[in-house]
């Protein structure tokens, strides 16, 4: 008899990081019988914030954001994937990638995660109290003093709506030290996210996408959320109240929906792994699209695969949602991601709150995060 081989593996609590690697271990158990893999949760900011070298002297296999590949190469503690997949597979795999998903988890030289999940800013709406997407910033401001909106805030999403602004304005926020941060589109963002966050309840400035999104489908005094990470399953009927639908999101500039902040998760090996070929074969198979447009999404699973993206049959249990943001997901912006981004991550987001509320001016907030920008680089 084949020996037993225990593995551990960290996802977030959501429905949609969860219930699809449940459904994938029990099928990947069909091919490997001698396989057991057992998966823990942590909250969506335990997700955003934990240091990946800590879940990787635990767990064999880890959901992570692409911004901790810097720390993850800086600290030694995730398998480069590329050193035990064959290239061919990987090769195939960024062909079918949304947007520059894969590329977001590829770090000086090497493959670090593989996109399971692809997700941008994008704009939900319920479709029952408001027909169409709005597409301008205008239009938010207007749904807004109607008391129709509701906007995360909480860190790290303030800094999310930050930088998305910043790129769709033309002005990205800098990836690389002693890059200045443009002055003047960062005044406009500052003030445009002071004016929108004036409208809208204090109460948007505790909540995570999740909760945001829980208030847009239960409470009926909501009807647009023009800022929010992509969750594909409130798209399908009875998931919650009502159902949400998503589009691409709104513009401040005029060049339509570019640049919204990357997010999405990958699968990663920890380098502590004492099954590392196996742990390997279970993330290129959950990635491959073959599993991303059947058992994953059928299972609150959002793809990272854009053949799942592009099949009818995945986009419509959740109203369309992949087709309806394709083109935000694919002109999204990529963040930083050097070893010490995930301090700025959070410094900055309280930064940018002071700003937002009024507690410093616009300026003292700019010169602000340019420095705490500068001094991560130095970590």
């Amino acid at each position: 008899m084949a020996e037993k081989k225990h593995l551990r593996g960290m996802t977030w609590s959501d429905p949609r990081g969860y219930d699809p690697l449940a459904a994938a271990t029990i099928k990947f158990r069909a091919r490997h019988p001698n396989v057991d893999i057992v998966w823990d949760k942590r909250s969506l900011q335990g997700f955003e914030s934990t240091p990946v070298e800590e879940l990787a002297s635990i767990y064999d296999l880890i959901i992570i954001d692409h911004p901790h590949v810097g720390a993850v190469v800086d600290k030694n503690c995730l398998l480069a994937l590329d050193q035990f997949a064959p290239q061919d597979t990987l090769t195939q795999l960024l062909a079918e990638t949304v947007g520059k998903s894969y590329q977001s988890y590829f770090y000086h030289g090497h493959q670090w995660a593989l996109p399971v999940d692809a997700a941008c800013q994008v704009q939900a709406i319920r479709p029952d109290l408001l027909t169409a997407p709005v597409t301008r910033f205008e239009d938010i401001l207007t749904q807004a003093q109607k008391g129709r909106v509701v906007w995360p805030l909480r860190t790290p999403h303030i800094l999310m709506s930050f930088f998305t602004l910043m790129a769709n304005c033309g002005a990205p926020f800098p990836v690389t030290a002693k890059t200045p941060i443009d002055q003047k589109a960062a005044r406009n963002v500052i003030d445009a996210m002071q004016t929108l966050s004036d409208l809208i309840d204090p109460a948007c400035l505790e909540m995570d996408p999740i909760a945001a999104l829980d208030a847009l489908c239960e409470d009926d005094c909501f009807s647009l959320c023009p800022f929010v990470y992509l969750y594909a399953p409130y798209g399908r009927v009875e998931y919650r109240k009502h159902r949400i639908a998503f589009h691409d999101m709104p513009s401040l500039g005029t060049s339509g929906p570019v640049g919204s902040a990357l997010g999405g998760t990958g699968l990663a090996v920890s380098a502590r792994t004492a099954y590392p070929e196996l742990c390997v074969e279970f993330s290129l198979w959950v990635a491959s699209a073959d599993i991303q447009r059947g058992l994953y999404a059928e299972n609150n699973g959002q793809p990272g695969n854009a053949v799942a993206w592009a099949n009818p049959t995945v986009n419509s249990p959740v109203g369309n949602a992949y087709n309806n943001t394709r083109m935000t997901h694919e002109a999204a912006w990529l963040r930083p991601r050097h070893a010490g981004y995930m301090d700025f991550q959070e410094q900055g987001s309280e930064i940018l709150l002071d700003a937002i509320t009024r507690k410093i001016r616009p300026d003292t907030a700019i010169t602000a995060l340019q420095k705490c920008f500068d001094e991560s680089f130095r970590q």
